[in-house]
Formats: C-alpha cells, sequence, structure tokens
C-alpha cells in the first residue's frame, strides 16, 4: 500500500452554408445588469476564471464530465435517467455568459472531440466573450518530455508522473495510482499545478526518502498505454474506486495522457508458464523455509497460479497486501478443498513468504511486514473456510454485495439483466436466433436539400456494416436520420475541402459505434426504454 499512501500524502500538501443556417440560430438570452439569480455554478466558473492558475478550471470541467460520464453508472442497477455530456453542452449553449464560453472551451478541449471543438469555438466567437487566451489555445498543449515512474520494491502499484504545458508556459503534473492487486487499474489519480520535478521532489520527501521506493523514468508512449488500459479496466470494475479526487481528475488524466505520443505497450505479464512455477514449486520445496510445513493437498500449487495468472502475474510478489488478498478473499472463494487440507495454507504463506523474499533481496523489515499480515489475518481466515460461503461465480456476486438478497441467486440476476437489456418478459421471450429484417430507408422524413449528404452517410454506414460487421446493423441507426431536429434542413456539416475527413464521414463513423453498443434484438422490442438512448444519440450526432 506504499504507493497508494505516498499519492495521499503529496495530495494533501498540498448541405447548408453559414449564412443559411445563421438565420434558424436560437436567440440569445440577454444579459442584465444584476445577476443574483444565476446559479452557483456560474460563480463557481468566474472564482476560477480570476485565478492566474488554469487547473481551477480544468477540475471544474473534469469533474462535470465525470458527472455525466455513462461509465460511473452502476452497471447492475435498473437503467437511470441521468443528465448526459450533450444536456450538459445544451444548457451551457442556452446562456449567454463569458463563464459559460468559458467552461465551454475547457469542456470540448478536454473531450478531445474535433467535431464538439470546432462547433464550440464558433460559439465563443460569435459570442465575443472574452475568456482566458490559454482556453482558446488549449489544443495546442504539448506534453512533457519525461515520464517518471515510482513503485514500491514489494510491487503493490505504480505511481506514473505525467507532464502537460499549457499555452503561456503555464504546466501541469498528474500524479496516477495504478494498483495491481486489484487488477492493474487506476485507483486514485490527481492533478497539481506544478513542473514534474518539484512534484517528484514532493513524493521523495513525503516518503520520507524510503530507500524501498523505486524511481525510473518511463517511455512516454508506453505511459499513455499503461494509463489508458488501467482507466479502462478502473472504469469497467464494480464497484468504482473513488477518492476525493478520482474520479473527477479523470477526464483531465485522460486527456494529458492523450497528449504522450502512441505506439507504447502497456503492462505486460511476467510469463511463467506451468514449467517455470514447476521449477519454482521444486526450488521451495527443496529450500530450508519449507522444512516441516505440510501441503498434502498441494495447495502451494493453487498459490502459484493465482500469483501468475492475476496481474502482474508474479508468484514471487509477496506484499501484506497480497498474503491480505490471499487469506481473505482468493482460497476462501476459489479454492474448493477439505477444511483439514485448507487449515494449513497460514503455515504455507508464512514459509513461502520468506523464500520469495529471500529470492528477490528484499529486506528483513520487510518481510516481518509480511508475516505480521498472515498473523493478522489468519483468525478470520480460519473462521471462513469452516461457514457455509458462496464460491465461484456466487462468491464473485457476494464480494460486490449482490447476494444480500437470499433468495435471488446467480440465474436470477443475469435473467433480470436480460429482462432490462431487451425491453421487458415478453421481448425476453421472443428472442431467438434470427437476424432482424432488414428495412428500407425512410426518405419520406428527409428534406431534399440534405439528400446528398444523407445518401452519403448511408453509404459509409452500409459499407462498413457489409465489410465489419453483419446485414442486421445498418437497421440499427441510418432510419433515424430523417427524424434528426424533426427532419429540419441546415444541422448537417458542410463538406470539407482539401482532403480532410468530411462531416459524412463522421457522422457515419459515430453512427457504428452507436450501432454495435449493446441494443434491443426483437422487433418487438422496438420502442422500449433501451432502444431510446440509441435514438437520442443519432438524432443529437446528426444535429451537430
Amino acid at each position: 500500500m506504499r504507493p497508494t499512501s505516498l499519492g495521499r500524502v503529496s495530495k494533501k500538501r498540498n448541405r447548408r452554408p453559414r449564412q443559411a443556417a445563421k438565420s434558424r440560430r436560437r436567440p440569445r438570452p440577454q444579459r442584465g445588469p444584476l445577476r443574483r439569480d444565476e446559479p452557483d455554478l456560474v460563480a463557481q466558473i468566474g472564482a476560477a476564471m480570476a485565478q492566474d492558475d488554469p487547473l481551477p478550471l480544468l477540475g471544474l470541467a473534469s469533474t462535470l464530465m465525470a458527472v455525466v460520464d455513462p461509465r460511473g453508472r452502476n452497471p447492475f442497477g435498473p437503467p437511470v435517467e441521468a443528465p448526459d455530456r450533450d444536456e450538459l453542452l445544451e444548457s451551457l449553449l442556452a446562456v449567454a455568459l463569458p463563464e459559460t464560453a468559458a467552461l465551454l472551451a475547457a469542456l470540448a478541449g478536454l473531450s478531445g472531440d474535433d467535431v464538439l471543438g470546432r462547433r464550440v469555438l464558433r460559439e465563443i466567437t460569435e459570442r465575443a466573450h472574452p475568456i482566458p487566451s490559454w482556453l482558446v489555445g488549449l489544443p495546442g498543449s504539448v506534453a512533457g518530455a519525461r515520464v517518471v515512474e515510482l513503485t514500491h520494491v514489494l510491487g503493490d502499484g505504480d505511481n506514473l508522473l505525467v507532464e502537460a504545458t499549457l499555452p503561456g508556459g503555464h504546466r501541469l503534473t498528474a500524479v496516477v495510482y495504478i494498483d495491481h492487486n486489484l487488477g492493474t487499474l487506476v485507483k486514485d489519480a490527481f492533478v497539481l499545478s506544478e513542473p514534474l520535478e518539484d512534484v517528484l521532489a514532493h513524493l521523495q520527501t513525503a516518503s520520507g526518502d524510503d530507500s524501498d521506493l523505486v524511481v525510473r523514468p518511463c517511455d512516454p508512449a508506453d505511459a499513455r498505454a499503461r494509463i489508458t488500459e488501467a482507466v479502462r479496466l478502473g472504469s469497467i470494475s464494480f464497484p468504482p474506486f473513488e477518492t476525493d479526487t478520482w474520479p473527477a481528475s479523470r477526464a483531465l488524466v485522460e486527456w494529458m495522457a492523450g497528449l504522450l505520443p502512441s505506439g507504447g505497450v502497456g503492462y505486460q505479464q511476467s510469463g511463467w508458464d506451468e514449467a517455470a512455477l514447476g521449477d519454482l514449486a521444486h526450488r521451495f520445496r527443496a529450500s530450508p523455509f519449507a522444512d516441516g510445513v505440510e501441503d498434502p493437498a498441494d495447495l502451494l500449487s493453487v498459490l502459484l497460479g493465482f500469483g501468475a495468472d492475476y496481474a502482474p502475474g508474479d508468484p514471487l510478489r509477496m506484499s501484506p497486501v497480497v498474503v491480505e488478498v490471499l487469506l481473505l478473499d482468493r482460497v476462501p472463494r476459489k479454492v474448493v478443498a477439505p477444511v483439514e487440507d485448507l487449515t494449513a495454507v497460514p503455515d504455507l504463506l508464512r514459509a513461502f513468504v520468506r523464500f520469495c523474499h529471500q529470492e528477490r533481496g528484499i529486506r528483513p523489515a520487510l518481510t516481518e511486514e509480511s508475516l505480521a499480515a498472515v498473523d493478522a489475518y489468519e483468525p478470520e481466515y480460519q473462521e471462513l473456510i469452516r461457514t457455509d460461503r458462496p464460491q465461484g461465480s456466487a462468491g464473485l456476486l457476494a464480494a460486490l454485495g449482490m447476494l444480500d438478497e437470499p433468495e435471488r441467486d446467480y440465474p436470477d440476476i443475469m435473467l433480470d439483466a436480460l429482462r432490462r437489456a431487451v425491453g421487458g418478459d415478453a421481448a425476453l421471450d421472443a428472442v431467438d436466433a434470427d437476424p432482424l429484417p432488414a428495412e428500407p430507408f425512410d426518405w419520406a422524413a428527409v428534406p431534399a436539400d440534405v439528400h446528398a449528404r444523407v445518401g452519403e452517410v448511408l453509404e459509409l454506414v452500409d459499407g462498413c456494416c457489409a465489410e465489419l460487421l453483419d446485414v442486421e446493423y445498418p437497421d440499427g441507426v441510418p432510419p433515424s436520420a430523417g427524424r434528426h431536429r424533426g427532419g429540419r434542413p441546415g444541422h448537417l456539416p458542410p463538406p470539407q475541402p482539401g482532403g480532410h475527413r468530411s462531416g459524412g464521414d463522421l457522422l457515419a463513423r459515430r453512427a457504428c459505434q452507436l450501432a454495435v453498443r449493446p441494443r434491443t434484438g426483437h422487433p418487438e422490442a422496438r420502442g422500449q426504454a433501451p432502444h431510446r438512448p440509441l435514438r437520442r444519440q443519432w438524432q443529437r450526432v446528426a444535429a451537430q
């Protein structure tokens, strides 16, 4: 847990041309002389803009993006009506203030969405409100040349330090803690308004210049790959990890990582195959550490398998946290064996800890900490293996708090999830393996003056589905194109000259992304709640 506590110490330290579309532009609300009825958010934005430091405004934008991020919703819970990013943007676009213009620029910059960026740039240009110059130039930010990795010799996790320089020269540093015991995912992260060198010095001072802390350079491209994958794994973990700064800083961290060069390699498993594990087991049993240790059921092989199979795939890594995970979760939940065989696991673990630490050259004080963890968790472990407990998939659901009702078992939970996915019992009963029937494109609601652009999108979507997907997918999106914004013309992007990506290309790409998301599998379920978000999103994309 040392890298985690290290991070916490540091954190507490603190086809219509523009002329045609313009006539349809919504009326702007007028600003009155008094603003006492405006929401607190405007005051927060104003306070952030008044500072010389860009971080308060970027941090506020990142927090709002976390609020509307669908990754924060419970995947096992019922569908909830919650605001999404588009609704947030529309609410800001409807209020013509310098503060909303600044927040829109920050949101667009952090999103990495080129289409949104162009839309927001047009908006704030037309408003002509004064906003910080660094906000307008935010896409020109650059990553620092150096990325630093801090890890502990016991390898529970890594702190990755990534720097970004904004227009005007202001430097930000993100500290991202990636936990290996929980699956090599982001457990915490925060951003500081300081250069990387200063943050690194603070962290080392906060650790008391710990000799067990390893500081080394990390290839920037590899750092991007590691952070990106660790954020993804964290976003699909349940329950999610939440701290004072995470996931509030997620959008800002993802944006900073995205400035790093691509093409890197993420974390790799150590590559222990059965032969290597067998050799390790033989060396342990031949060592003096194994004298007098009983293991009639060969549970050593189980412990080695856990170490090799779970990130980062190192069976010799024996920290206090690894001991806790083994005794209080993996062995009781996953190992089906007689109690008399399981009883001996703590003694086996003590011997194996000593062996591993000698192999790795770990200093004796850290070995004693891991042994003390075995002593601390053994009473609870012995009680666990003697109780009637869920194991396997049921054990995982219990760990997630999903088996609190005794009458609900694993099949019931999965059936509930399927019912929600397809739109109810009737739709679930009607689901079969037959493809959805093909539907002709409905041109009736498409204005004649945008037929060419809609046809371009339709052709691209059909080509993608024919080459990469199957015949069912074209039915999932294009028919809604004729219904965007009530079929009003003037909202499709114009063609892009000079070989740049066209608006049709962007729309088609987004349409296919939406189509491959889980959706209703039977015609009778159409119009149910699970289908509506897909149509709403297509309408919003088509309207941009």
